[in-house]
């Protein structure tokens, strides 16, 4: 299997090298990632300037072949894709984002929206995110069991696999829930604070998000909040 990993935060971040050590044992792996961080940018690409693509001769997993792109991650799909790798991918795996990529919060998400490059591109792709808490034993545990059974369950036409894995102890996590829909709800409730006036009468404001617990039952929110690992489809407009 030939596996491309992508991810919105950076060449150098923890959860792509551990995303990448797993990907390894299920087939060939190929690394183009932002060369630094690219959350909330969600679809974009890159059409007016050129982009630069680096050799990492230093990636700390052997065996993976890996480049930083001065690109959005879903330039990183195309470029990864169409150009530096010789072979196309027969998936595609986004992330292991740090923070949570569910309800209303995936259409923002960077993550979410390289995988959604890769289904336009007719690639099997699969998102991944867990939460910003840095404790990483429920992926470290559950990350190869998923990606065992999603790889060989390729996704509709339009859609992405959307994985989440909470951010509690592992003693505390109650396991695996498939087939999660995407909550309607709100991670983040955003509102602005004005943080200083400017000169000619502007005024500067800095985003500040509160966090909810209101997620309908059977939803991916739901489940992260309950201690579960997320698992199911997110579609992409017009499917």
């Amino acid at each position: 299997m030939n596996i491309l990993i992508t991810n919105d935060d950076g060449i150098g971040a923890d959860g792509l090298k551990r995303l990448a050590v797993a990907a390894v044992k299920f087939g060939k792996v190929w690394i183009v990632a932002p060369d630094s961080e690219r959350s909330a940018v969600s679809h974009s690409i890159t059409l007016r300037h050129s982009m630069d693509v680096f050799p990492v001769s230093d990636y700390p997993v052997e065996g993976v072949k890996a480049y930083s792109c001065t690109g959005m991650p879903a330039d990183c799909v195309r470029v990864g894709s169409l150009s530096v790798m010789p072979v196309r991918p027969d998936v595609v795996l986004s992330g292991i984002n740090k923070g949570y990529n569910m309800a209303s919060d995936i259409q923002y998400s960077a993550t979410a929206g390289a995988a959604f490059e890769a289904a336009f591109q007719g690639y099997h792709p699969i998102a991944l995110s867990e939460g910003f808490d840095d404790i990483h034993e429920v992926t470290d545990r559950y990350l190869e069991e998923v990606l065992g059974r999603l790889l060989s369950e390729k996704a509709p036409a339009g859609h992405i696999h959307n994985v989440n894995f909470p951010s509690c102890r592992l003693s505390e996590c109650r396991g695996i829930l498939y087939g999660r829909s995407v909550s309607t709800g709100m991670f983040f409730k955003d509102h602005y604070n004005a943080v200083e006036t400017l000169d000619g009468g502007g005024t500067r404001y800095m985003i500040e998000g509160v966090r909810t617990a209101d997620a309908e039952e059977g939803s991916d929110f739901r489940a992260v909040l309950d201690g579960y690992v997320s698992v199911g489809l997110a579609n992409n407009i017009g499917y």
